[in-house]
């Protein structure tokens, strides 16, 4: 991307039933580093993230814990959600409610929009309805137990509960009207859906033909009323889907609107389906752009299962925060784990990378540099010196990962980025140990090499604080400080990080940026 060219990133609004764990907070960290990272070279960019909050699910859920809906997401939003940001460092832009009054009449102008062309109409519908996908199932998204408590019923394949038999009057989308325009749309596209393997899932979906999509409900009242017939609610994935485009002022806000939309869009591959047949139809149908990417990342895997706080694998974001730190949350998730692809956590790999990777190997690197410059040179940046072959390379290495780190970006491939950073960290560490300052500075005849080695250090310090920004904030800003760097660290030019200006003097780190932890792994939360 050019320089303020717009970027406008959506994490999915996710449901209030429960109380997040780490699966959901993979999700925030990914959209915070684009954001962070694009907002760090110039883009105009935005970061939505969100709550969904009507269905039956939720009804089911406040009823269960004998409160209304609306009051059982005030809380969760309030006790879970919201903090949930705060833990784990997220700088959204902004945060909207699908019971926000925004929404709710953003939402009706938009469906009465689409039934005032035709592309909404009144039938009948029969069919497998799971509620904890709020999605009516096709046979072979069902699976049959032979034995245990739910032999002979037809269960979700992804809840593993039994779905009910639903039969209503509804209002219906008419989505077949689409198929080919959807897959024209891929065609033309080929990086509208990724990655390929959900693309490929996807076209090979909208092949086999696309139904009318029901997106009412008759049965319960807890959602948004469908605004000429009140006796019907709509859809709960037709209302959320919504919140991309309420939330930037559709229907209200047209100049905001036209100046954020379309979004690129972080989705679990498991909402895919929603989110790259379902939504791109519904805007074609009001005459509006599709999002410019859907990207459906794989799941977090415990004990071999998808991360699910209903089969007890759901593990708190503040279990590993509070042992391990937020920058360390947030690096793990993004280097351990191929963007795209399932991934399997265990404390083990955590511990072994946050001692290798930042304890040992970023972080003792900060400390040295800066421990040497303090005293060999009393803190004072050298200036004018005289650069090896060897000195060189560093600035090479570091133009390259810039290069690297930002093309990784642009295609979303948000490890490989911090793959391509790590590299020169590994290259400090390894022109440090080769160019030995410590022996250098036994000797007043190599000061001028001992300044431009330690010069070289630092500068690639610089780059690598610019660079991990996104990432690690906390880290690259402390980091930042004592190195001298000009301003915040978040406004530095992350596109041109092996450029940065520097200050005259370090000062000493007040402790490591990543500390040794002796007991890595916490106990289970109760």
């Amino acid at each position: 991307m050019a320089a303020g060219d717009s970027f406008y990133i959506a994490t999915p609004i996710f449901y209030v039933n429960d109380v997040p764990h780490i699966g959901h907070a993979y999700t925030e960290v990914a959209a915070d580093v684009l954001a962070r990272w694009h907002r760090q070279g110039g883009d105009d960019t935005w970061l939505l993230t969100g709550t969904d909050e009507h269905g039956q699910k939720i009804l089911r859920t406040a009823v269960a814990n004998d409160t209304t809906p609306k009051a059982w997401a005030d809380k969760l939003v309030a006790d879970a959600w919201l903090p949930l940001l705060k833990t784990i460092n997220i700088a959204n832009d902004d945060f909207i409610r699908t019971t926000d009054a925004r929404h709710e009449s953003a939402v009706t102008i938009f469906l009465q929009k689409l039934y005032d062309d035709g592309f909404i109409y009144s039938g009948e519908y029969e069919g497998y309805y799971c509620v904890g996908c709020e999605e009516y199932k096709q046979i072979d998204d069902l699976m049959e137990l032979p034995s245990g408590d739910y032999a002979g019923k037809l269960l979700c394949k992804i809840h593993s509960i039994p779905v009910e038999v639903l039969k209503e009057k509804n209002y219906f989308f008419r989505m077949s009207d689409f198929e080919q325009k959807l897959l024209d749309l891929y065609e033309s596209q080929p990086d509208f859906i990724q990655p390929e393997s959900v693309r490929n899932e996807i076209i090979q979906f909208v092949k086999s033909g696309l139904d009318d999509l029901s997106i009412s409900r008759s049965s319960f009242d807890w959602g948004i009323k469908i605004p000429w017939d009140h006796s019907h609610v709509l859809y709960v994935w037709f209302d959320a889907l919504l919140n991309y485009i309420t939330a930037i002022g559709y229907g209200t806000d047209e100049q905001n609107f036209d100046r954020r939309w379309p979004a690129v869009q972080l989705v679990g591959k498991d909402i895919a389906r929603f989110h790259a047949v379902i939504w791109p139809a519904m805007l074609m149908a009001a005459g509006l752009p599709t999002p410019k990417r859907v990207f459906g990342h794989g799941w977090l895997l415990v004990g071999g299962e998808k991360m699910s706080k209903s089969k007890l694998t759901g593990i708190a974001p503040s279990q590993i925060t509070d042992t391990f730190g937020v920058d360390a949350f947030r690096y793990y998730f993004m280097r351990a784990i191929s963007f795209g692809q399932d991934g399997s956590f265990s404390w083990e790999d955590l511990s072994a990378r946050y001692q290798a990777e930042l304890a040992n190997g970023f972080g003792n690197l900060s400390s040295r540099v800066i421990a040497m410059l303090t005293r060999y040179r009393a803190g004072e940046i050298p200036s004018d010196v005289t650069l090896s072959e060897a000195d060189e390379a560093i600035f090479a290495a570091s133009t390259r990962v810039t290069a690297e780190a930002d093309a990784a970006i642009e295609r979303l491939a948000i490890h490989e980025a911090l793959a391509a950073i790590w590299t020169l960290v590994d290259d400090l560490n390894g022109y440090i140990t080769i160019q030995e300052p410590w022996a250098l500075a036994k000797d007043p005849a190599n000061a001028d090499r001992l300044d431009a080695v330690l010069f070289t250090a630092l500068r690639g310090l610089g780059t690598l604080a610019v660079l991990l920004s996104p990432f690690v904030p906390d880290a690259a800003e402390k980091l930042w400080s004592a190195i001298g760097g000009v301003g915040a660290v978040q406004r530095q030019d992350v596109r041109a990080a092996f450029d940065w200006a520097g200050g005259p003097m370090v000062t000493p780190l007040e402790s490591s940026l990543f500390p040794r932890i002796e007991s890595p792994e916490p106990a289970p939360a109760s």
